[in-house]
This record gives structure tokens, C-alpha cells and sequence, in this order.
């Protein structure tokens, strides 16, 4: 390879957010892709008709939103569109209207009935706080925040939502809040999927839960573009079996998986820090449909329609049994199922009377089981009639999620189980998570602090870490689109 000062390992969101930050520090980046085209999970495709484009993995991106990475980088001033539902997501319930959380606080509140003045309580001090909130749940979880008050607010509503008294009077609040918690792809409940759920859920209310114009490829250009300026380069069609490939590069980051980084190491980590790799954790899988349709959802409850975002798991009891057999590797004939209709936030996503559909089913880790009829079923319970839209479809397994992307081990696409202590120190204890045993390489993936979400922010940790400790540099670079 080109002498380069930093070759990045995989360009998904944290491998473009590292290259990005050396890259604006001033050093030559390279980034080595082994797909055709980057992004990771930010990938965008045209799957059964050219006019109409699919979000392969991720499609609504709460946390792009939000983040300290996101922000300072400036996504809307480069051109990305993120686009926001009136309603953040819905829950839909038999028997009983949809449980919904609307942008607008107030009238989820007043959608919530007896428990309108409890999810305000809940909510409401998260989104006065918000970016405080975000910055203390996205940190290198390493040093004391500069400001309690989000940690204080958030204890007592994680210990609350990650337990088993959720203090909701109504089925429809305490299915809304268990919905989001199942983000937590784990069993339910946990303090970790507490934090999820109150982390989640408040930007719901806040900066919200958008979708970018025309899929999240969007995402991915925008930082593309701006490594191509400031002189960085990207291999695609480039995969990179063992670190001794990349022995040009000063630096090396890599997105990847500990299982991913055990492989290139080629047995040159020491015993006990493999051994650590070794024993990190993984989480139940997810298996996606993706469906081209000839008319929205027909959701018995309207409302529903107007939601970016629809959890399909039943009620609160449910969701629990499901999502814990599946973190125990039970399968089950009715998972947890996630729905995005891109084209009710994004209308341009309906291309002469044809739309995309996205979910996915929380399932056993590497399970192999279509997941096409437990997901139709799923969407039928509350939209009967769907399947009669359906022109075309397709179903990813849990297992083939890895052949697509091998950071997602058995189809954990959160790169690691989800778990409070895994969460604190993954992918081993560390003062530093980002920094390894071998001279100048680092991890960079979701598999390190902050975890999961397309957020960027460990890559920016671990791009902030190798800059201080290969090249002198403690500054941050200014991310900002007028540099």
C-alpha cells in the first residue's frame, strides 16, 4: 500500500467519522472498504426496481441527529435532508388505539390519558437537558462529565425503566416505552435497555427521529465528500486479511468486530488480551425483509400511518417474553418486529405508485430461518391486507447478515450484546477501549464505547485518542463544513 499516515479498516459510520477527524487534523487517511461501496450501514440499493431505493441496514437515525459528531460536522449544511415524522414511532395494540409518540410532547401527553402527566415527568426534563443527556450517553464512559445534571436525571428514570415496575398506569404508555427499550436487541428488562429506552425516547420529542431524503447513503456521501477534500482516499473492493498489509500506515483504526480484529492480529496480541477479545459477547440476531409495495400500510389504526417508525411486539409482557427468549436463543414464531414506510416522512421514496417497506424480527443469534412469514404476520395482525400490496420481496436471515457485513456476528447488528457491563467496558477493561496492544492500532467500532447507533462517536474517540498519543496532537479538529 501507499505510505499514508492513517489506513482505516472499514467504512462504516465510525470508520468514516475517524477518517474524517485525522483527515481534519491534517494527516493523509486511507480508507480500506472490502464491500463495493462504503457506508456500512448507512448502504442505500435499488433491490427490485431501479427507481426505487432500499436502506439495506440502518433507516432512521435518531442518533445522527443528535450526536456531538453529527453536530459539530453539520449534516443539514452539507446538503442531508433529515426529514421528520409528526409522529416519532407508534405501537399498535389489539383491541385498543395505537399508543403514539408525536413529536410534540404535549400531545403525546394528551394522547396517554391517565399516564400523560407521568410521560411528561419522565420526558419532559430529558428534552429541557437534551444535549447534555446525549453528550454524557455518546462519551468514552473513562472520566467524570463536566455537568451532573444529566447523569442525575438519568439515573433514577434507568433504575425505574430497567427494572421490572415501570410505575405506567396504562397498557398503551408502558407498550410505547417497552417498544423503544427493545432497541436494546437483549433480554428486557435491564438497566442497559433502560438506558435505551429513556435515551430513545426523549429524542423522540426533541431533536427526533428523522430520515434522511433518499435513503442513508445520504449520510454517507456527506462524509465521503468531506474526507475527498481534505485529501483522503478510499479503497473499495479492498479487504484487508491481516494488519501486516497495512504496514505502510503510521496509524492504523479499525472498524471492525473483536472477532473481525482477532483475525488480523494473526495471533500477535498478547494471550490475555485476545483471550478478553475472545470472551466478548454477542447478541441475538436481526433478520430483515425488505418489501416493494403498491400502496402504504394499511394499518387498522390510521394514526399509525403517520409514524416513522412502528414497533410491532404486542404489550408490555409480551415484548418482555419474546425479546428475553430470543437473548437465551429460543426461537419463536412471533418476534419483536421494527416497520419503517420511508415514504410517509419522505414522499419521494414512492415512485409511480411503488414504495419500499423495512423490518426487521429480533431473533436467535445466528439463526436461519426465513424470516419473511413471521414479519408479514406481524404487519397483518394490525394492517390486514398488506400482503395483497407486496410486488416484490426479500428476506435477510440472521446468518446471512454476517456473510453481508462479518461486524455483525451471527446478525448482531449492534457488534456486541448489549448488557450494563459490556456497555461500561467493551470491548475489554481498558483506561483506554480504543487503544490496543499493538503499536499504533486502534479499534473503532460500535464494539467500543459508546456502543451501537449510527452517532460516529467512536470513531471520533478513538480518531481523538490515536491523535494525542501517534501524533502529538490534543486539539480537536474543527469538524465544521466552512473549514
Amino acid at each position: 500500500m501507499t505510505d499514508v499516515d492513517v489506513a482505516v479498516v472499514g467504512s462504516g459510520p465510525n470508520g468514516l467519522a475517524a477518517a474524517v477527524t485525522m483527515a481534519r487534523a491534517g494527516l493523509r487517511v486511507e480508507i480500506h472498504e472490502r464491500a463495493g461501496d462504503v457506508g456500512g450501514g448507512l448502504r442505500t440499493a435499488s433491490l427490485f426496481d431501479s427507481e426505487v431505493v432500499h436502506d439495506l441496514c440502518a433507516a432512521v437515525h435518531p442518533m445522527a441527529a443528535a450526536s456531538r459528531f453529527f453536530r459539530e460536522f453539520g449534516l443539514t449544511a452539507r446538503g442531508v435532508d433529515l426529514l421528520h415524522p409528526e409522529i416519532s414511532y407508534a405501537h399498535p395494540l389489539d383491541g385498543r388505539p395505537a399508543a403514539l409518540a408525536h413529536r410534540d410532547l404535549a400531545a403525546t401527553c394528551a394522547g396517554l390519558g391517565a399516564d400523560g402527566a407521568r410521560w411528561r415527568r419522565l420526558m419532559a426534563p430529558l428534552v429541557e437537558h437534551s444535549e447534555g443527556v446525549v453528550d454524557f450517553m455518546l462519551s468514552a464512559q473513562r472520566s467524570l462529565p463536566g455537568d451532573l445534571t444529566a447523569p442525575a436525571l438519568l439515573a433514577p428514570r434507568v433504575l425505574r425503566h430497567g427494572g421490572p415496575f415501570h410505575g405506567f398506569a396504562t397498557e398503551e404508555a408502558a407498550a410505547l416505552l417497552t417498544g423503544v427499550a427493545a432497541h436494546a436487541v437483549g433480554r428486557l428488562p435491564s438497566l442497559a435497555s433502560g438506558a435505551i429506552a429513556v435515551m430513545l425516547g426523549h429524542l423522540g420529542h426533541g431533536t427526533g427521529w428523522p430520515l434522511p431524503r433518499g435513503g442513508s447513503a445520504a449520510i454517507a456521501r456527506a462524509l465521503t465528500d468531506d474526507l475527498a477534500a481534505h485529501g483522503g482516499r478510499i479503497r473499495t473492493g479492498s479487504p484487508v486479511g491481516d494488519l501486516r498489509e497495512l504496514k505502510g500506515a503510521r496509524t492504523v483504526l479499525l472498524d471492525v468486530a473483536p472477532k473481525g480484529f482477532l483475525t488480523l492480529a494473526g495471533g500477535r496480541l498478547p494471550d490475555r488480551y485476545a483471550r478478553a477479545l475472545a470472551r466478548f459477547r454477542y447478541g441475538p440476531g436481526a433478520a430483515k425483509a425488505d418489501f416493494l409495495v403498491s400502496a402504504p400500510v394499511p394499518w387498522r389504526d390510521p394514526d399509525v400511518g403517520r409514524a416513522g417508525t412502528v414497533h410491532l411486539g404486542g404489550d408490555r409482557a409480551t415484548i418482555l417474553r419474546q425479546e428475553t427468549r430470543a437473548a437465551r436463543g429460543v426461537p419463536t414464531r412471533e418476534p419483536f418486529v421494527m416497520l419503517v414506510d420511508p415514504a410517509v416522512t419522505d414522499p419521494g421514496r414512492a415512485v409511480r405508485g411503488r414504495r419500499p417497506v423495512w423490518a426487521y424480527a429480533h431473533v436467535p443469534n445466528g439463526d436461519t430461518r426465513d424470516p419473511l412469514p413471521m414479519i408479514r404476520a406481524a404487519i397483518e395482525r394490525h394492517a390486514p391486507g398488506f400482503t395483497d400490496t407486496v410486488l416484490a420481496e426479500r428476506a435477510v436471515t440472521a446468518a446471512g447478515f454476517e456473510a453481508y457485513n462479518p461486524n455483525y456476528v451471527g446478525g448482531d447488528i449492534l457488534a456486541g450484546a448489549v448488557t450494563l457491563g459490556q456497555s461500561l467496558l467493551r470491548p475489554v477493561p481498558r483506561v483506554d477501549p480504543y487503544r490496543t496492544p499493538l503499536p499504533g492500532v486502534y479499534l473503532c467500532s460500535a464494539s467500543t464505547p459508546p456502543g451501537p447507533g449510527v452517532h460516529g462517536m467512536a470513531g471520533y474517540w478513538a480518531a481523538r485518542s490515536a491523535l494525542r498519543r501517534e501524533f502529538g496532537i490534543r486539539t480537536a479538529p474543527d469538524l465544521g463544513p466552512a473549514s
